[in-house]
């Protein structure tokens, strides 16, 4: 990976909050094994005292909060716990669907191997779901979830039949543009490579109160990957 300056992935700063555009590939904290670098070393090398308020999938992209204090820290924190910061994601799902706010309601539950199903006993999960964009065979969804569970938008995708583009782990299989592009050549003695490295999911929009109680709502542009998919994608409508 290329070396990321943490300064250019800031979309606001305040003297209590950072929220950046997180790169995909980039785990938010530590990981159990190895010493790979994350957002929040990253942004204790910018500010001291930092932590992550949430958390985003490694793979996934978008807009993350990160407190500069305790008190901050608090603050967002009990605003996730009592649902009152607003998430708004873009995915790349396979096959053509025309959601209009649909809500799926299925409770899920986390397994021991860093996954998640669907269950009847599991916990409370709701998201809406509208489509953004239709194209040939896919389409772009944006996604708000009202609960946060572990991997929730992409279960509730997969509910759906409409699995993430790349998300293996929940029926997303990978994209090749050979599968558009008739005329798709791959050089000689190579191999076609997926049109994306990971799964379409992209943290598009993050609203939450500031510690002076006015709302503020941050967009994260799409980034490189993710931008050059939704575009070939739309020269095949």
């Amino acid at each position: 990976m290329k070396h990321i300056d943490f300064q250019d992935l800031i979309l606001f700063e305040d003297e209590d909050y950072i929220v950046i555009n997180k790169p995909p590939f980039l785990a938010t904290l530590d990981e159990r094994f190895g010493g790979a670098n994350n957002i929040l070393r990253m942004a204790r090398e910018y500010a001291n005292d930092v932590q992550a308020c949430h958390r985003l999938d490694k793979e996934t992209s978008g807009a993350l909060a990160l407190a500069k204090n305790p008190a901050a820290y608090r603050h967002l924190s009990m605003q996730f716990e009592n649902r009152e910061v607003d998430k708004l994601y873009h995915a790349v799902a396979w096959g053509v669907h025309h959601f209009d706010n649909l809500l799926v309601d299925r409770k899920i539950e986390t397994t021991s191997k860093g996954k998640a199903r669907l269950a009847f006993k599991g916990k409370p999960a709701e998201t809406y779901f509208t489509t953004l964009e239709a194209f040939a065979r896919h389409t772009l969804v944006q996604c708000v979830p009202v609960t946060g569970r572990m991997h929730q938008i992409r279960l509730h995708l997969m509910f759906l039949q409409a699995p993430i583009i790349g998300d293996g782990l929940y029926g997303g299989e990978d994209f090749y543009l050979s599968s558009l592009k008739r005329k798709f050549n791959v050089k000689e003695g190579e191999e076609e490579q997926p049109f994306i490295k990971r799964f379409a999911l992209h943290a598009r929009q993050l609203t939450f109160a500031k510690m002076d109680g006015e709302r503020v709502t941050l967009e994260a542009p799409y980034p490189k990957d993710f931008r050059v998919l939704v575009d070939t994608l739309r020269q095949y409508q």
